[in-house]
């Protein structure tokens, strides 16, 4: 965990795609937000759902992701606010989809994020790295920024399979790029209470993970998948939703987590 005088870094992976990564990093950015916390999302997905998902039109980005890590723009330049009180996002364009190809060549390739950062850490109380589902220079800038991962794991078939290898390159970025990192938690997503398969996986999870599980289960809505499209985060779109109760409830584990009550 990083000190109290600057934010804690929190990566957002897992190499599978539609786990719940971005409605993850929007909804507990925004849960931690409303909690007190001052909150920078950065958007490191191509794809771009979270920018779009916190209302940010891809369109008229001036300063995006791509240019903090290729151009060396300083991040400040690139920040954005949202609707939402003290929760601010990098946003990403699908120019970043390049950007795994061109940081081949780049001096300190890896590093690119976190020394992007270092300048805005004693503004925020958390960053939140939003990474891209698969194992490329992106997410590996992502890793090694982070003091800690956070890996979303959905409640359906398969959900462990690609985890044993986040795993291992997890480890791998510990021992050749950031010692410091932890694994911070599981979260379990998209979990359907009318089936048996869905309390199946969570028994697994937390049989495989342990107290690196978070308590609080997310489950899969309609509501949930809605809000994105309207470019808000659960909490604002419909506040009384199972869902936005869900991720009010990660936010306060998670500040808990973190010895802040």
């Amino acid at each position: 965990m990083a000190s109290e005088s600057r934010a804690t870094i929190v990566a957002i992976a897992n190499q599978k795609g539609g786990v719940g990564k971005s409605t993850t990093a929007i909804n507990l950015g925004a849960g931690l937000s409303l909690q007190g916390e001052k909150v920078l999302i950065v958007d490191l997905d191509p794809q771009g759902n979270t920018s779009s998902g916190l209302g940010v039109d891809r369109s008229r980005i001036e300063v995006s992701t791509y240019e903090v890590l290729i151009n060396e723009v300083p991040i400040d330049d690139a920040i954005e606010a949202t609707s939402v009180r003290d929760l601010y996002v990098v946003p990403a364009t699908i120019e970043l989809a390049g950007a795994e190809i061109e940081l081949v060549s780049v001096f300190s390739r890896e590093k690119r994020l976190a020394g992007a950062l270092q300048p805005v850490l004693d503004v925020y109380d958390f960053v939140l790295v939003d990474c891209p589902p698969s194992l490329g220079l992106l997410t590996i800038n992502g890793l090694a920024a982070a003091d800690e991962v956070t890996i979303p794991i959905q409640c359906e078939y398969y959900a462990l399979e690609g985890v044993s290898q986040l795993m291992r390159n997890i480890h791998l970025v510990q021992q050749g790029l950031n010692p410091q990192l932890e694994v911070e938690g599981i979260i379990l997503t998209m979990y359907d209470g009318r089936t048996t398969l869905s309390a199946d996986v969570v028994g697994q999870v937390r049989e495989h993970f342990g107290e690196t599980t978070y308590k609080t289960v997310i489950p899969r809505t309609v509501r949930l998948s809605e809000a994105p499209s309207y470019g808000e985060p659960i909490e604002a779109f419909d506040p009384m939703s199972r869902g936005a109760i869900a991720y009010r409830e990660l936010a306060r584990e998670f500040r808990r987590r973190h010895g802040r009550t």
